[in-house]
């Protein structure tokens, strides 16, 4: 548990790098990626040649005698939802860091730069439950909230349920929302290889994921630590599986043992993929060793760069 001024230290940190990062790497890029609500109406005009005869204002033109263009405008304000994963499995982390602390340091440079970009953030907190609910407001001081509510947050279940989650945004979100949706998505252990996915999560959340991809803009981003990938040969060792409890001897020097643990992680992220495709949405891979900032930034650049 994290002292107050040890909260208050981390959080002025995270606010210096993501206000360093959004300045200099996501300037205009952000803006760029996500497009608004629509078109509103501005100004009427002159008409000009070369203007759309669609957008003539017939009244205005009749009264004065003289035709009138209508004048458009991007609605640029977007509500931006954060959909955290803070099961027990997110506290794993064997280089660099934690899940966790990748997720909030990605959260709160996802947060300032839409802020800065005058939108409104709001997040929802969940593990085999919803842990907390924070609705969309807008201005520096409510972000800086959100931070200290991912730093601080002690979930009350250490299981993860994707579709609840998903459920919960799909009954809270009213409007059309940018949501990233952050998580190892990972919801059951196999028996076998404790730590691997047991790969029947799409019959869990799919169809709801399929209902806000309809209505929302979701960005999946799947955060997964280099030995959730593979195991090291390191003998034979007791392994805890964080969310259930289970424990299992496993022989890391067994090259089955091994190969069939990289497979399951492979099966799991042929699984996403599937998901996140059929339901229309986009999904990252962030593993915790790797520079974040360069597979967002790669990310917002491809979201407006033309066909």
């Amino acid at each position: 548990m994290l002292t107050t001024a040890e909260i208050l230290k981390k959080v002025r940190e995270l606010e210096i790098k993501s206000k360093r990062l959004t300045r200099h790497l996501f300037t205009g890029e952000y803006h760029s990626a996500f497009k608004g609500r629509g078109m509103s109406f501005r100004e009427v005009r002159e008409y000009a040649a070369g203007d759309d005869i669609r957008f003539i204002d017939w009244n205005v033109s009749a009264r004065f005698n003289h035709p009138f263009s209508k004048l458009f405008e991007e609605e640029r304000e977007l509500t931006v939802m954060l959909l955290v994963d803070v099961s027990a499995s997110s506290l794993f982390g064997t280089v660099h860091a934690r899940k966790k602390d990748l997720i909030t340091e990605i959260c709160a440079v996802l947060a300032f730069s839409a802020i800065n970009n005058h939108d409104k953030v709001g997040v929802i907190l969940f593990s085999d439950k919803i842990e907390g609910y924070i609705p969309p407001k807008k201005g520096r001081e409510h972000v800086l909230y959100i931070v200290r509510q991912l730093l601080t947050t002690e979930p009350r279940n250490k299981g993860t349920n994707l579709r609840e989650a998903i459920r919960f945004l799909n009954r809270s979100a009213r409007q059309k929302s940018i949501v990233f949706f952050l998580s190892d998505f990972i919801e059951e252990r196999g028996a076998d290889v404790p730590g691997a996915g047991a790969g029947r999560q799409e019959e869990r959340f799919e169809d709801a994921l399929k209902v806000a991809g309809k209505k929302h803009d979701v960005i999946g981003i799947r955060v997964y630590d280099k030995m959730d990938m593979e195991l090291p040969a390191i003998g034979m060792i007791d392994a805890e599986d964080s969310e259930t409890g289970a424990r299992y001897w496993v022989d890391t020097d067994d090259y089955l043992v091994r190969t069939n643990y990289q497979q399951h992680f492979f099966d799991q992220t042929e699984q996403c993929k599937g998901i996140f495709q059929r339901a229309g949405s986009d999904l990252l891979h962030l593993r915790t060793d790797e520079d974040y900032v360069k597979i967002l930034q790669r990310f917002f650049v491809g979201r407006h760069r033309p066909a």
